[in-house]
């Protein structure tokens, strides 16, 4: 049964939920689909993945209703240096086919993001946006906002996974009253720690694939987890993570893997 978190503002956010980064705006219809109809109801996307309408047309041929479905997409750089954040939200809602969005992100922590979070505020309490958050945001960079924020970010979506577990962030977090959610969940491009030879022990004692073994691992660090795949098999089978705990000691283990190796850029590092 897929559980659910509630954010710091009441809305509940689905624990689980199915990222598109890097699919085609075809590919992220049809993942979109398939996990609509494997029960998730969570979906995450951005502007800057070029997917929104195809994410937006799976959802509108659902058959769900609206209301069933947390949708979450992402200010880019480009509009957060260029002030047009109201702009690109139009235009966000427009290629997702909706009038809100569940969470709205600020994408990176770019230069004017602190403006752009004004804006964010005033588009949330205008009903536009019912939750919004940042994404890829140190403490340092939570700690700017919270000097001119009146609002304080439901989210915080970082990197993390067994080689990059970022615990010390989302510990930050979870003690200000924010909800860590994790992008590259397994490991990104490649995704080396399924392969890894502690993550295939402990998924041959539960008989689950090295990638359930990880989604777990992230549902029981109390973070909202978002594996991305465009493959029907693998977007079933990563939903299938709600029978079965991890012990304690497992937990230890997978933790133990850590070796802080990003797969993405570093917050404080970008060049995009």
């Amino acid at each position: 049964m897929q559980t659910t978190i509630t954010l710091n503002n009441g809305i509940k956010i689905p624990q689980v939920g199915l990222g598109v980064f890097r699919a085609t705006t075809e590919e992220a219809e049809n993942a979109a689909k398939w996990a609509l109809e494997a029960g998730y109801r969570h979906i995450d996307t951005a502007k800057a993945y070029g997917n929104e309408s195809g994410v937006g047309k799976a959802v509108a041929e659902s058959g769900l209703h609206r209301s069933d479905i947390f949708i979450t997409t992402k200010l880019w750089n480009e509009d957060v240096r260029a002030h047009r954040t109201k702009e690109a939200l139009e235009n966000s809602l427009k290629e997702l086919q909706t009038e809100y969005i569940d969470l709205y992100l600020i994408h990176w922590p770019a230069d004017g993001f602190q403006d752009a979070w004004k804006e964010m505020e005033e588009l949330y309490h205008d009903g536009k946006i019912k939750a919004i958050g940042v994404s890829n945001f140190h403490p340092h960079h939570l700690q700017d906002l919270a000097k001119i924020s009146t609002v304080k970010p439901a989210i915080d979506q970082l990197e993390s996974h067994p080689y990059m577990n970022n615990q010390k962030v989302i510990d930050y977090c979870k003690e200000n009253g924010i909800q860590p959610e994790v992008w590259s969940p397994l490991g990104g491009k490649g995704a080396a720690p399924l392969a890894d030879p502690k993550i295939s022990e402990i998924a041959q004692k539960y008989q689950k694939t090295p990638a359930q073994i990880i989604i777990r691992w992230h549902i029981q660090r109390g973070v909202v987890v978002l594996p991305k795949s465009i493959h029907q098999d693998r977007i079933t089978s990563n939903f299938d993570v709600f029978d079965f705990t991890l012990s304690d000691e497992d937990m230890q283990a997978i933790n133990a893997l850590d070796r802080n190796q990003r797969v993405g850029s570093d917050p404080d590092n970008f060049d995009f």
